[in-house]
């Protein structure tokens, strides 16, 4: 295998090692152990250390949600079911090793993490959209990716400290934070269109300097 492509094989199994030994080399040792690759060439692939570990496992996830959401199964889901399906099927994937992704969140909150924090969390809401449909090129790209980043990272928090039977307590929590979303969205819409409906000042200086005949 290339470095990327050991990398790759690498990403989903290091956390299950993360669970005991935390992101480190040995993690790392045991994970290349069990593709028989020797443990120097798989700190080749992880450069950075932890964050670089992290970062691919994060990726790992990704990918793993696209594979789960193919087009056709996105396709009978509403917008807001999408989203909701795309969330927790994250979560299951980390369930595993919940302690690792404990460890992982630890890390990415140092200082010295923040922009890769801030990134890995930009790219999961990016891809969740469009594994969800989203073809917006306008604002509407960046807004719904950073109401996203806060929807999925508050809901993170509770999934951490969730012991509830299935996550109810997650699965409850992230369908209010939708319903608020939701509601607020529409309260925008109906803004946008009362707005519409306004005088328009300049069009009433308009008629002024050009009357009509």
């Amino acid at each position: 295998m290339t470095l990327d492509e050991l990398r790759l094989a690498l990403a989903p199994l290091i956390p299950a090692n993360a669970v005991f030994d935390g992101w480190t080399d040995k993690a790392l040792a045991m994970a290349a152990a069990a593709l028989g690759v020797p443990a120097a060439r798989a700190q080749l692939c992880f450069p950075g250390g932890a964050p670089d570990m992290i970062d691919a496992w994060f990726d790992s996830i990704d990918r793993d949600t696209a594979a789960a959401f193919p087009l056709e199964r996105v396709a009978a889901m509403k917008i807001r079911e999408r989203i909701r399906a795309l969330i927790l099927h994250r979560f299951a994937v980390a369930e595993p090793n919940k302690e690792a992704l404990r460890r992982a969140v630890a890390i990415l909150a140092m200082p010295q993490n923040f922009a890769l924090a801030g990134r890995l969390a930009w790219r999961a809401a990016d891809r969740m959209w469009r594994i969800a449909g989203d073809s917006a090129t306008d604002f509407n790209h960046y807004s719904k990716r950073a109401i996203l980043i806060g929807v999925y990272g508050s809901t993170s928090l509770v999934y951490l400290d969730d012991s509830s039977d299935g996550m109810a307590s997650t699965r409850a929590f992230l369908d209010r934070r939708i319903d608020d979303i939701m509601r607020f969205e529409k309260a925008k819409a109906q803004w946008r269109g009362g707005r519409e409906r306004l005088p328009s000042l300049s069009r009433f200086l308009g008629r002024l300097r050009y009357p009509a005949a």
